[in-house]
């Protein structure tokens, strides 16, 4: 597809010389998940790792389609972006989830890169979603996955279907000692509390588990305390994860967690189904467990972490190879294949996003 649009991209090389007078990598975000005043806690992953490359050196314009508010806004969405186009040239565009991804296909000018976050690939997704997702090397030109799992469910997978999730920033997710972090929540500094951080009311994250599993434990513990924290701007999340004793996550299905990699780089302990990438990203770390999906099992695997009471080295796992900055890098490797040499971003070593 992105050969054949060799004198589109001369194009764009000569008018970004002459119009602003330095080359830079332009990239247009099509994306249905982004914090909005709001709902400051939708779709931060997809701005934290926006604002990675950004700092990175990439220009780019974020086109956020509200499907969310309305199913309709999909539809406007079409002739919004088209009159996006209309204005301004990109060197190619990144969607974020399968509806995004089929807006941005509706043009053959720009190469065009989706990332898949879990769920549009999964057999209980709706077959008019499921099918054209699973054919995503018909549509695009890369494609993003962030487990492995789910690059086996592309038909006729090939090496422009890769695997990266999305990274954290480090930066922002910090341990804190437990007393500070509970004294700026106000939170109670006796309770032992268990966070889920998350849309707990969505069907796929096991609400009824959770609560079942948290009623068995109370009953071997009774000072135990359920923290849900949903809705919440982002930069408070990781006091949160300071205040608490452990991390739980019921869900029966998940791409590649963002909770589960935030809890690890503030060292919480975690408890979790074997959903996404989350084994992988658990294994071998101290004070982290896997447990199936049984109140049972849940409730056993969180006394455990509460009777050995003390934080993991989770950081450590997070910082090697899921911190923005080896994650930006991989993205920023693949945007310079679909860009003309002169736009290209080089690296010497990894970047520190």
């Amino acid at each position: 597809m992105s050969g054949n649009i060799c004198p589109i991209y001369i194009q764009i090389v000569v008018s970004s010389v002459l119009t602003w007078g330095y080359i830079i990598m332009r990239v247009l975000i099509v994306t249905n998940m982004y914090p909005t005043p709001d709902e400051p806690a939708f779709g931060t992953f997809v701005k934290d790792q926006v604002e990675a490359l950004q700092r990175a050196g990439v220009e780019i314009d974020v086109f956020f389609i509200n499907g969310r508010k309305n199913s309709l806004n999909y539809l406007w969405g079409i002739f919004r972006f088209w009159g996006i186009l209309l204005k301004k040239r990109y060197h190619l565009i990144h969607a974020h989830y399968a509806m995004s991804g089929f807006i941005a296909r509706l043009q053959f000018f720009y190469p065009v890169v989706v990332t898949y976050h879990g769920g549009e690939l999964r057999d209980h997704s709706p077959a008019w979603l499921r099918i054209p997702s699973r054919r995503a090397r018909q549509l695009f030109d890369w494609v993003i996955v962030v487990n492995k799992q789910e690059k086996e469910l592309i038909i006729n997978h090939d090496p422009q279907v890769v695997v990266i999730p999305c990274g954290i920033n480090l930066d922002e997710f910090q341990p804190l000692p437990l007393t500070e972090a509970r004294t700026q929540l106000d939170l109670d500094p006796d309770k032992l509390l268990i966070l889920w951080a998350g849309e707990y009311w969505q069907p796929e994250k096991n609400y009824t588990l959770l609560e079942a599993s948290i009623e068995l434990l109370k009953q071997r513990l009774p000072e135990v305390e359920l923290l849900l924290v949903s809705g919440k701007p982002h930069d408070i999340i990781p006091i949160y994860m300071s205040a608490c004793n452990a991390l739980v996550l019921t869900s029966w299905s998940e791409g590649s967690p963002m909770v589960i990699k935030e809890a690890m780089a503030c060292n919480l302990p975690i408890v979790s189904t074997a959903v996404g990438d989350v084994a992988e990203v658990i294994a071998g770390v101290e004070g982290c467990y896997l447990t199936e999906p049984e109140p049972e099992a849940v409730a056993g695997h969180l006394f455990t972490v509460l009777q050995e009471n003390k934080r993991t080295q989770g950081r450590e796992r997070i910082q090697s190879s899921l911190s923005s900055g080896p994650i930006t890098q991989r993205i920023i490797e693949i945007y310079n294949k679909l860009c003309p040499p002169a736009f290209q971003i080089k690296f010497s070593g990894i970047w520190d996003s």
